[in-house]
């Protein structure tokens, strides 16, 4: 979610009697904006978020389960977000609780046409000042929305996730707490790194550069119901690389999506740069896609849906400042492949747990196997008594293996 600039000058270091070396500086976009450049700054280790087991009667199981507790005791109620202004519209849209749908989570407000053109030139207003930002700020704030996560409101994201998703404390824990701070560790990882890609060669008296500038524009983030992980990458990948963004967020997922990027607020995301509005998805999506200044669509979804949205583009192509870039991620057919010489059981309870872990609501759902047929008659029963097996319920029960 950015634009080359390759820039060419001549290295013309006066170091003669009297020459004074100025002050290294570099220059941000085109915000006229520059920023002494004083060191260089080296990231800290980036690792993996730990997991933790929640085994039955440990501390870890009963604090989260209390947060679900707390959590699903009241109905909340979720704003717009725009300019870092919370906003009422009178549209106001429910998100249940798949496990019981006479329980209301959370209220949302429902972005209307006025509101999705306010964030629009919310963000496009933010912009300069954000893209002039010097990127280790910008991966400062988002290392600290990683530790904020996984630390002082691990549990409630998850919570929320649990409640509003359906997922499982296994689940939820690789999924709210772990992906959600990988993500947004790595990719300042991986932005330290496409930063520092620089031409190898220069001719005699010319220092080749290139610069990394965010997209002319703004950002549309579409995201899932099923990862809460997913939602925040969606909306923190292009921000972190000097972009605006639309945060539509599942109406589905409304909840965890909120608790996620008020995470993000506290961390330091300036007002403006990731706007949330919930709304309705195809009339907002039109209503942006028809605006000059969209410069990128970030999707995951159905690819039924990904078709749709690239075709609208394609028709109003004429009508953008520049050529979007279209990022999407559709649904995938996982498959096992069984081997003559496997561990069956490891095989079956393999199987058992990529099909239908969080109900098979998975991208990477198992949704094909590839057995022997040496192999198949053994493979075959242990995998119908271990589906039969399977204990299903509300996610308040940490014994249920599979939720709504």
């Amino acid at each position: 979610m950015f634009r080359l600039t390759h820039t060419s000058a001549a290295v013309a270091a006066r170091v003669g009697l009297g020459a004074r070396t100025p002050t290294p500086e570099r220059s941000y976009s085109d915000s006229g904006i520059r920023v002494p450049q004083l060191a260089s700054f080296r990231l800290p280790e980036i690792k993996n978020e730990p997991t933790r087991d929640y085994v039955p009667g440990s501390a870890e199981q009963e604090q989260l389960m209390a947060a679900v507790e707390e959590l699903g005791s009241t109905t909340h109620h979720i704003p717009l977000v725009i300019n870092g202004k919370e906003v009422s519209t009178g549209d106001v849209q429910q998100q249940v609780n798949p496990g019981n749908k006479a329980q209301v989570l959370c209220t949302y407000e429902n972005a209307g046409p006025k509101e999705v053109d306010a964030a629009i030139e919310g963000a496009l207003a933010a912009k300069s000042k954000w893209e002039a930002m010097p990127v280790y700020d910008r991966q400062a704030i988002f290392l600290r929305a990683a530790d904020l996560l996984a630390t002082k409101y691990r549990y409630k994201l998850m919570a929320a996730s649990m409640l509003g998703q359906g997922k499982n404390i296994w689940q939820a824990e690789i999924d709210a707490a772990t992906e959600t701070a990988d993500f947004l560790r790595f990719n300042v990882k991986y932005s330290a790194e496409i930063y520092a890609q620089q031409p190898p060669f220069n001719a005699p008296g010319i220092w080749n550069r290139i610069e990394y500038r965010p997209l002319e524009g703004f950002v549309y983030a579409v995201s899932p119901f099923n990862f809460t992980a997913i939602g925040v990458n969606l909306a923190a990948a292009p921000a972190l690389m000097g972009n605006t963004v639309l945060w539509k967020p599942s109406n589905s997922a409304v909840l965890s999506n909120y608790v996620a990027y008020d995470i993000m607020r506290e961390a330091g995301v300036p007002d403006g740069v990731i706007q949330f509005v919930p709304g309705d998805a195809a009339a907002m999506t039109r209503q942006v896609f028809e605006h000059p200044e969209f410069a990128s669509l970030h999707f995951t979804g159905s690819t039924h849906v990904f078709k749709n949205m690239w075709r609208q583009i394609a028709e109003n192509i004429d009508r953008y400042k520049s050529y979007p870039r279209i990022v999407g991620e559709t649904g995938g057919k996982n498959y096992h492949v069984v081997h003559s010489s496997a561990n069956i059981d490891h095989a079956v309870n393999s199987t058992i747990r990529g099909a239908f872990e969080f109900q098979g609501q998975k991208c990477s759902a198992c949704s094909r196997l590839y057995v022997p047929k040496s192999k198949w008659s053994e493979f075959r029963d242990k995998l119908v008594a271990g589906t039969e097996s399977i204990k299903m319920g509300p996610i308040t029960d940490p014994t249920n293996f599979m939720g709504p």
